[in-house]
């Protein structure tokens, strides 16, 4: 069983401290048993942060927050909350100048004092897939804390760095971007010994002029690195080793490159459910087999299995973890269902490298009679988003479809337009507004044996439609 050490206290005055605020009211020697940003979920013991946000402010909730059992509050200096100094509870009361700032301030004083050692990762696709299976594999050696689902921004990975009180031995942790600048601030709060970019795709490139200016506003994982960190980078992405060329750190490569630091090389892709290959890395080498299709999920097995071997993790360790792998669900989830039908359900998210990707794994797969798509637009993409479903429309007729549903506004029946002109026929393709539209269509166009893809971005709610197609052949 790995040990881990007692928990790191967070008292008042550590809070006070971390973030330059003025205990207001209560005991400095009071400890939190966590931090929260939502009233709505306060435990009691913890310590509540009322952030500031486009349309409230958490100030306004922090009476709130300890009526639900909150021992102390973190508000805007003069704002009204300030009254809670009277309170029958006795809560602590700190008052900052910048809520966030404070939260982000806490973070990365936690994460200091807890001794963990931080494995940041970034990239245009694959980021929670690499944390997700980079944690399973350190799990086999280390005590390991993961940011849970998506938290990788400004507030969520603060969040995530207070979670390291427990003092586990790793974390792993993914940095989201949308616009220049965002990795630079998370990169200065997680302070990563380990550095991961997995590649430069297209996703939000509507808040940018190109992929090269997306690289660049990745490659500020790099921001702060010295020559002790270690970065690990796509060997295959030619943005991704352009960038990090001049890096004086230590860097470890992956991918199916030649001269790649963890490479695989006789790669088998045995459709949606499967991938095998051979792979040598630094400490050694062996057949991997591993439950996930396509290029995209055999690039985030090498990303997780450089940053394991790196970190010390025996080679045949991750090996036999890699084996026991399942995708996380919506993120290329396989499902078998009655009749013989298989949902890749992919909904969680799209991109159209992403998506491209996708729809090469269900070509490649020959155990299925038909595939049939559904596919939602894909947003922000700017003035990108025609062009791009465009492409993803003549590759989605390359890839051997039976049917194909596009669902959204103009970009999408854009996509839908282009399969047609690439060879689709008329009856293959249809075009709907909505996802509750698409998912009337379910029990018409599946047939027994079918293999069905399932992918778009949130905001268009395609799990609706992966859900259908539960219930219809379940």
């Amino acid at each position: 069983m790995i040990a881990v050490p007692d928990e790191l206290p967070i008292t008042a005055a550590d809070v006070a401290a971390a973030t330059g605020g003025q205990l207001v009211a209560g005991d400095r020697a009071r400890r939190f048993d966590g931090v929260t940003i939502d009233s709505r979920s306060v435990r009691p013991g913890q310590l509540f942060v009322g952030i500031r946000g486009e349309r409230f402010d958490g100030t306004d909730y922090a009476r709130a927050s300890v009526e639900a059992g909150a021992t102390g509050v973190v508000v805007s200096r003069g704002s009204m909350a300030a009254d809670l100094a009277g309170h029958p509870d006795e809560p602590v009361v700190i008052a900052v100048d910048d809520t966030t700032a404070a939260l982000q301030a806490l973070g990365r004083q936690v994460r200091r004092a807890s001794g963990t050692k931080v494995t940041a990762i970034t990239g245009s696709a694959g980021k929670t897939t690499t944390k997700e299976i980079a944690a399973d594999f350190l799990a086999t050696r280390f005590a390991v804390h993961r940011n849970p689902g998506n938290l990788n921004n400004h507030i969520g990975l603060p969040l995530s760095l207070i979670d390291l009180r427990t003092r586990p031995q790793m974390a792993v942790v993914e940095l989201g971007m949308n616009h220049a600048g965002e990795i630079r601030q998370l990169v200065s709060l997680a302070e990563p010994e380990m550095r991961v970019w997995t590649n430069v795709g297209d996703a939000h490139i509507g808040f940018f002029r190109s992929p090269d200016a997306i690289a660049d506003a990745k490659a500020e994982i790099l921001s702060g690195a010295t020559e002790d960190t270690v970065v690990v980078a796509n060997a295959d992405d030619s943005r991704v080793m352009a960038r990090v060329a001049g890096f004086g750190g230590r860097l470890v490569t992956f991918g199916q490159a030649g001269d790649a630091d963890v490479r695989a090389t006789i790669v088998t892709f045995r459709g949606v459910e499967c991938t095998s290959a051979h792979i040598t890395t630094p400490a050694g080498e062996g057949d991997l087999e591993v439950p996930l299709g396509g290029d995209g999920n055999l690039a985030n097995v090498l990303a997780a299995t450089a940053v394991a071997v790196t970190w010390g993790v025996p080679l045949q360790a991750v090996i036999e973890r890699a084996a026991q792998l399942r995708p996380a669900r919506r993120r290329g989830e396989v499902v078998a269902l009655r009749r013989a039908v298989t949902l890749v359900d992919d909904s969680y998210n799209s991109s159209p490298s992403a998506l491209r990707g996708a729809l090469a794994s269900v070509s490649r797969d020959v155990r299925h009679g038909r595939r049939v798509a559904f596919l939602g637009e894909m947003l922000e993409l700017g003035a990108h988003a025609v062009a791009l479903h465009e492409e993803c429309g003549r590759a989605a007729a390359e890839s051997g479809l039976s049917a194909l549903v596009t669902v959204g506004g103009a970009a999408a029946e854009s996509m839908a337009s282009a399969a047609g002109r690439a060879g689709m026929a008329s009856g293959a393709v249809r075009h709907v507004g909505t996802a509750a539209e698409a998912s009337t269509l379910v029990r018409d166009l599946i047939r027994p044996g079918d293999l069905v893809l399932v992918k778009g971005s949130r905001g268009v709610r395609m799990d609706l439609v992966a859900d259908r197609v539960r219930e219809e052949w379940r």
